[in-house]
Parts: C-alpha cells; structure tokens; sequence
C-alpha cells in the first residue's frame, strides 16, 4: 500500500511528469512564436505606413504642391524624417524577404514607395545641384575646405567695415554651401543604401561635369594639335602661353581642388563611387590642361623667345606637383599625373635643347662690324640680358642641368682663368653651364677684337664687354650662380686688359718726356721736349677722344691710372724747365699744355665724343683747352 500511494504522488496530476512538462514548453515557445511575428508584422504594417504617408506627400505624380515645391527647402526637418522613413523602409524590405519571401504583397507595396521615394530623392538631388551652382562652385568650396584659417586672417580688421562686411558676406556664402554638402551627402547615402547608387552618380556626373568643362572653357583651354601649335605665330602662342599659366594657377587652386572636396564630402561612404565620379568629371579636363605644355614643348621655333615662357610653365606643374599627385591620386587618374610628368620631361629637354640654341647662337656670331670707340658689342649686351633673365630660374635650372653631362672639352683658349670641364672641378652643374655659356662669349668677343686695327683699342674692347660681363653678374642672380672668386679672376682680366691698353695707347706722349723730368738739360732739348710733348699729346688725344668707356667706375679708374702717371710726370718737368724756354712770350711758342690743362682734357675723355677731322692744329686744340680752362683739373 505505501508503495501504491507513493507512486500515484509522483504521477499526481498536480505534479506533471518530465513528458507533460516538455510539451508545456513547446506550447508556450509556439505561442511566443506566434506573438512576436503578430508584433513583427504590426511594426511592419506600421513602419510601411508611416513611411507612405510622407512619400505619398511629396509624389510630384499625385500631388500638384509636391510638384512646385522642393522638399529640402521648404523644411529641413520634414526632409529628415523622409529620409529617416526610406531608411526604415529598405530595413523593413530586408526583413520581410528573410521572413516571408519576395513575394510578399507587403513587399511589393514597399517597393513601390521605395521607387516613389527615390524618385522624389533623385528630383531633389537635381535641384540641390542645380540650384546651388553658385555656391558649389569649385572655388566656394575649395574656400570652405579652409574657411577656418580665412577666418582668422581677417580677425586683424575688425574695426575695418568693409572688411567686416567682406567677411560676413563669405560667411554666408560658406554657410549655404555647407548646407548644400550637407544635404547632398545626405541624400547620396540614402540612395546608395538603397541601392540607386548608379542613378545618384548619373545625376552628379552630368551636372558637375558639365561646371568643371564650363570652367576650364572659360579658362580659355582648348583642344590643340602640334601642327596647329607649330603654324601659330610667336605673338599668338605666347598669349596662349601667358593664359596657360593663369588658368593652371586657378585650376589647381579651386577647379580640381574644390571639387575633389567636393567629391569626397557627398561620397563619403563608398570610395568606389568617389572614386568613379571624380575621375568621370575631372579626368578628360585635366589631360586637355596639362597636355598643352608638351604640345609648346616640342615646337621646333622661336628658340629665343620660348625660353622663358618654357621655363614659367615646368615651375608652374613642378610647384603644383605636389597637389596634382594629392588630387588625382586614384588610380583612375593616373594618366592626369603621367600626362603632367610627360609635360615635365618634355619642357625639361626643350630647356637643354635651348640652352644649346644659344650657345650656338653666339659661336655662330659672324658680324664684322667694329664698335666705334671699343665700346659695347650687342651680342655682349643681348647675352648678358639673356643669361641675368635666365639666373632668375636658378632653381629650376637646378634640377633640369643636375644631370647633364658637362660641356665637352673644346679648343676654346684657356686664358679665360675658368676652366668648366676641369676633371677635379667640384662646382655645381648649373655653375659650370652659366661659366661656360660665358667664357663662349668672352672667346668670341676675344676674335671680334682682333679686327680693330689699333691694337690698344681691341684692349679697350675687350675691358669694356668683361667689365659688362662682371657688371651684370655682380647685379644678378648670377654671382650666387658662379660666385665670388669667379668675379674676382676675371676682374683681374679686366685690370689686365687696361693695363695693356695704357702704353699702347698714351706710350708715346710719356715717351716724349725724359725719364728723369728734374734732370737738368739745355733750352734747346727742353724747347724740343715740349714741341714732342704737344705733338704727340695732341695726337693721342685726339685718337682717343672718341674712345667710350660706359661703366664708370672703369672709366675713373683709367683716367686716374694714365693721369697719375702722365700729369705728375708732365707737372715736374714743366716746373722744371718752364723758365729754361725763355720768357713769357717764347714760353707761349713753345708751351702750349699747363698741368691743370692736361687734367681738364682728361676728364673730357671716354665719353665717346667723335671729332670733326683728323687734323690737329694747334689752333684747334687751343680752342678746345680755351673751352677748357673753364672745367676743374682731373686730382691726381
């Protein structure tokens, strides 16, 4: 009995078995089961339907103010909860096709508000861009990138209304831009969420595609061919060169950079679609920009001329380097930085060829033509002018000379004191061609000397075109190009060149005087000393009156040079023998010259004056030292 009562305890209704409680479990797990998918379908139905009523609203099919109205501008907080709404509903998509299929009648209806919806969304994506081109214009936007630091720059002038007003005014074109950003991002990760990625990039692409080809039309960039860049006159091409230069500037300022801010804001999400939209926009534009310089590279004319504006446009791309491989730096752009490499290399051997040109140029210098009164040869002054210009793009110059081979040994005279392709020489590249393009000039200069047929005024020649040579270096980039130890060997060329010149050309005047001037001789030798004296005074002076010394400094120190010499030697023996000649009256006979006189037609010379005649007449030159007498004696 105990036994029979124990048992019925265990099995007691009341207390159900292991069997019992399991299917009590199901049958609460089924009814769980079923309440969360009642719970489910009701925020379907409830999520569907909040999300129809404001697609509904703004369906421009069925409703005349959603038609005329845009959604973003009219409230802002009505557009972020549509978005909010097409967010929850592509949500909801995905659930219902995990639980119930796609052929759900609940997801069919949610599909067609989601096309509702991003027809809507594309419509206002349209109308954001277009209407905000004013103000997603490359250089607003590039201006926005830093508006921080356009802030504080101005901060200086607060007390200044203009700039106050300026200011102000740039704020709130920023502020609508980066409402504009805003939005635009906005409804991109909507859309591409959704999975119309292609059709937001469809609408962004034509649209700021269409601005970036505006703009650089407006630029004045257009499609060349090398023929046609060839047929171009200098005049016409170097304009073209000239608005190269500024459109490049602005392109890489705000153009490619602005909307490459653009680009990345609106397509932060996915750097495909960046990717693709700035390459599709930018890329055709940016190979027309940079193409043009290559083209002007490989033009065969106006050698001379083109330098410059060659080397304007490798500054131009080797300064922006930096931002070109920072800008097009997907791989999709990289022919827009192979093409701006192209154009470097390019120019860089347009730059060696006309490096060359010139120096050919002056070696094939064939004119004959004697320069009145030893003065400046052309092919001085035009080179020169040239090579001063030239040191300006030092820098550049640098990099496209660090490794050219130097020039090759010639029979060039060694007697220039620069020797640029000494073995051991440790001068930078660009030294060595800036001292050999010279010391081609110097050699040339040193055979057009050799057709005067008064040898002290080839002399004189040759001081005058290296003082100018050494002139403009000290004045110029130059001397930091060749340094200081190059101006001072070849300004002892020049003390070399006038100190050759001195005896040949005032030799004889000092000749006729005796060597000892105090020496005591008979009236008759210091009468005959004087007649040489004038004689031969009058002759040089004469002869060199219509020498020309342009620089100065030179010209002083030559006049003090043969003055010192000359006038002291001329002054001891007048003093000497003036009373040895006779009287006053045969003084006047014989002596024509005081010292001070001497002085006076001294400082009259190296001016280039040409005379009338050949003839020297005493009458003549008495004239002259009557004219004279007027002026101050030369200090010696």
């Amino acid at each position: 009995m105990p036994r029979k009562g124990m048992r019925s305890l265990c099995f007691s209704p009341r207390t159900p078995s292991f069997s019992t409680s399991r299917q009590s479990t199901t049958s609460e797990s089924t009814a769980s089961s079923t309440n969360r998918r009642r719970f489910s379908e009701s925020m379907i139905e409830q999520t569907i339907d909040a999300a129809a009523t404001i697609i509904m609203k703004w369906d421009a099919d069925t409703s005349a103010y959603a038609k005329v109205t845009s959604l973003f501008y009219e409230s802002k907080r009505e557009a972020l909860r549509f978005i909010r709404s097409v967010n929850e509903l592509q949500k909801t998509m995905h659930l219902l096709v995990s639980e119930q299929g796609s052929g759900s009648e609940k997801l069919v209806r949610a599909q067609i508000l989601m096309q509702t919806a991003m027809k809507r969304l594309q419509k206002e994506f349209y109308q954001i861009l277009s209407m905000n081109r004013a103000h997603l214009d490359p250089e607003s936007v590039s201006t926005r990138s830093s508006r921080t630091s356009a802030r504080s720059s101005t901060s200086d002038f607060d007390d200044d209304d203009e700039i106050r007003t300026a200011g102000d005014s740039i704020s709130e074109i920023e502020e609508v831009s980066s409402m504009a950003m805003s939005d635009l991002k906005l409804i991109a990760d909507c859309m591409i969420a959704s999975g119309y990625a292609k059709e937001c990039m469809h609408i962004y692409k034509i649209i700021r595609k269409s601005i970036i080809d505006e703009g650089i039309y407006k630029l004045g960039i257009e499609k060349l061919s090398s023929s046609q860049v060839n047929k171009m006159e200098w005049d016409v091409l170097d304009l073209k060169i000239k608005n190269w230069l500024e459109a490049e500037k602005i392109s890489m300022r705000t153009l490619f950079t602005g909307e490459r801010i653009l680009c990345d804001q609106v397509f932060a999400t996915s750097d495909l679609i960046k990717e693709s939209c700035f390459t599709e926009i930018s890329k055709e534009a940016a190979i027309l920009l940079f193409g043009f310089p290559e083209l002007v590279a490989k033009t065969k004319k106006y050698s001379q001329e083109k330098m410059f504006r060659v080397l304007d446009m490798y500054s131009a791309i080797s300064e922006d380097w930096k931002e070109i491989e920072t800008i097009f730096s997907f791989e999709s752009t990289s022919t827009v930085r192979l093409q701006s490499l192209d154009s470097l290399v390019r120019l860089s051997e347009s730059i060696r060829s006309l490096l060359m040109d010139f120096e050919s140029t002056i070696q094939k210098d064939s004119s004959k033509t004697m320069i009145p009164g030893g003065g400046l040869h052309p092919l001085t002054i035009s080179s020169m002018n040239y090579l001063t210009l030239l040191a300006d793009y030092s820098n550049i110059l640098t990099d496209i000379i660090s490794d050219w081979p130097p020039p090759a040994k010639s029979t060039l005279p060694a007697s220039f004191l620069f020797s640029p392709d000494s073995e051991d020489s440790t001068a930078p590249a660009i030294s060595v061609r800036f001292a050999w393009l010279i010391l081609v000039l110097l050699c040339k200069l040193d055979g057009k000397a050799k057709h005067y047929k008064d040898v002290s005024l080839s002399y004189l020649f040759l001081a005058n075109n290296l003082q100018h040579v050494i002139s403009r270096v000290r004045t110029s980039n130059l001397q930091y190009i060749l340094g200081e130890e190059w101006i001072t060997k070849h300004e002892a060329k020049v003390k070399q060149f006038t100190s050759n010149y001195e005896p040949l050309a005032w030799g004889e005047v000092v000749a006729s005087l005796p060597e000892n001037p105090t020496a005591p001789i008979t009236a008759g030798k210091a009468k005959d000393c004087f007649r040489k004296f004038n004689a031969s005074f009058e002759n040089a002076y004469w002869k060199q009156r219509s020498c020309i010394v342009p620089d100065s400094k030179l010209r002083e120190e030559i006049k003090v040079s043969i003055g010192t010499k000359l006038v002291t030697l001329y002054r001891d023996f007048y003093n000497t023998h003036i009373s040895t000649v006779g009287d006053e009256r045969s003084a006047r006979l014989f002596v024509r010259f005081s010292p001070e006189d001497i002085g006076n037609y001294f400082s009259d010379l190296f001016y280039g004056t040409v005379s009338s005649g050949s003839s020297s007449t005493s009458s003549s030159v008495s004239s002259h030292h009557r004219r004279q007498r007027l002026r101050s004696p030369l200090r010696v």
